[in-house]
């Protein structure tokens, strides 16, 4: 009795249109989130939509459109999935070899459909085109993804892009070994089932590694909204504060020094109102980017509020921070903002104070605070220090 492989694998075929469909919808919500990779992923799993029907009609429609145009979309799925990959990874997707593989696909599947007929040889073109997008899009993540290089959702990417590279290669060879034609019962038999079955979820499967990934995006997209000033880029002060917790934790830790300095542009109401609140924030942020011109990678800027920023310098001395402090004040005294409202020139004010072992965070901006109250009291656009750590800046230098 000949057992029909489409009849057994029916079921299969279904849960992974549905599980299709229902990816369809999913990344078609995510469109607006303007993440690159998106509209990629999404004509990928609508191509598998289009290409499961095909197949499944086998021996009902003819083989140009069960065979052919099937397994071309089978192609254009793969295509489009590593250069939905590409694009999130903000690398070129390289369209001109993805789609001139899949036309190889395609003219080896009607040659070997119509010039000469052999299962076998178009099942070994369809998987090892499969297996070599597979395995290019594990390589493209191994060697391009900057995000949490920790992330589950990365590794399991890879790590299924993998698998299903050896699963297209092991089913190559299996029907290379069903030469010259293989059987209904060859067909139906418990490897190529299994096979079969792995084939089918290969883009279902990457789809929800791919969706997993875009919310980790998302997530990591709105903690950094919520950790930092939308103006200036600078640390929230909810943020800032928690790290400079951190900060102190591994200040008391290590016993090595941690600084703080805070910094107020001096008379920035006089600012606002000569050239309007839009210089004002252009100042803001232009005194953002000059700082962080000047600091060390582990160094953290923070802004506190209106025209009041913090700079976090961990393994900086008082005496190494008040000369970064007079840096700062000596480069803003010559910084000219130039915009369409004209050319403004600010100055700041900086209380430098250094931790002391076992203050907390909010004591430690007490006393720079103090610092900065007493800077701006003996006429602005200059650096003091908090009097606890005037005892002990020759220790210190």
């Amino acid at each position: 009795m000949n057992i029909n492989p489409v009849l057994v694998l029916a079921p299969i075929f279904l849960t992974t249109e549905l599980l299709s469909l229902a990816l369809c919808m999913v990344l078609a919500s995510l469109r607006s989130s303007g993440l690159p990779g998106v509209r990629q992923w999404l004509l990928a799993n609508v191509a598998v939509v289009v290409y499961l029907p095909l197949l499944g009609l086998r021996d009902i429609i003819p083989d140009a459109l069960s065979i052919v145009l099937a397994n071309g979309m089978l192609a254009l799925s793969a295509a489009c999935y590593y250069a939905g990959c590409a694009h999130f990874l903000g690398q070129p997707p390289r369209w001109k070899y993805l789609l001139a593989g899949a036309a190889l696909q395609v003219l080896a599947v009607v040659y070997w459909r119509y010039g000469f007929n052999s299962l076998p040889l178009r099942v070994m073109a369809v998987s090892a085109y499969a297996a070599v997008v597979c395995t290019a899009t594990a390589w493209l993540m191994l060697r391009h993804y900057t995000g949490r290089r920790n992330s589950v959702h990365y590794r399991l990417l890879t790590g299924l892009s993998c698998l299903f590279a050896m699963a297209q290669i092991v089913r190559s060879i299996y029907f290379g070994m069903m030469q010259p034609e293989p059987t209904h019962i060859m067909l139906a038999s418990g490897w190529n089932v299994v096979l079969l079955c792995i084939g089918a979820a290969i883009m279902p499967a990457l789809s929800m590694a791919a969706v997993l990934m875009l919310h980790e995006a998302l997530q990591t997209e709105a903690e950094e909204a919520a950790n930092r000033d939308f103006m200036t880029g600078a640390l929230s002060r909810k943020h800032l504060f928690a790290t400079g917790q951190q900060f102190i934790l591994q200040a008391a830790a290590t016993r090595r020094p941690l600084t703080l300095l805070l910094i107020d542009l001096d008379h920035f109401k006089i600012i606002n109102d000569t050239y309007g609140h839009a210089a004002g924030d252009e100042v803001l942020r232009a005194f953002a980017d000059m700082v962080g011109e000047h600091l060390r990678g582990r160094d953290v800027l923070g802004r506190l509020g209106g025209e009041e920023f913090a700079v976090l310098l961990p393994d900086a001395s008082v005496a190494s921070a008040q000369l970064v402090a007079e840096r700062l004040r000596l480069r803003a005294q010559q910084h000219q903002v130039v915009s369409s409202f004209g050319t403004c020139h600010y100055s700041i004010s900086i209380g430098v104070a250094g931790w002391l072992g076992g203050e907390s965070f909010d004591q430690l901006c007490q006393r720079a605070d103090q610092a900065l109250y007493q800077a701006k009291n003996s006429g602005r656009n200059r650096v003091h220090t908090s009097q606890a750590e005037l005892a002990l800046l020759p220790q210190s230098a």
